[in-house]
């Protein structure tokens, strides 16, 4: 199931970032921010957007910390334990 909701995550990132990079290319344990992607807060509002509408489960302004966007692992971890939380 990780590896699915990893590749559902990648695909949200290229869909609503408008990457011009096939979601394959991400690399799950990459930093998301600077280094490597480089995104930036205004991506991260539209990740917190995507997550919400694709996986429905609400992401509240404390949980919006470093940690859970630090990768691609991080999210998957973040939506795996909040779907388990609503289900």
């Amino acid at each position: 199931m990780t590896e699915d909701l990893q590749s559902k995550i990648k695909e949200l990132i290229v869909k609503r970032l408008k990457l011009e990079i096939k979601s394959e290319e991400i690399d799950s344990a990459a930093p998301l921010f600077r280094t490597g992607l480089g995104l930036d807060s205004i991506d991260a509002l539209e990740l917190v957007v995507g997550l919400e509408q694709e996986f429905g489960i609400k992401v509240k302004d404390e949980e919006v910390g470093k940690e859970i966007f630090t990768s691609v692992n991080t999210l998957a971890e973040y939506v795996k334990k909040k779907k388990g939380e609503s289900e």
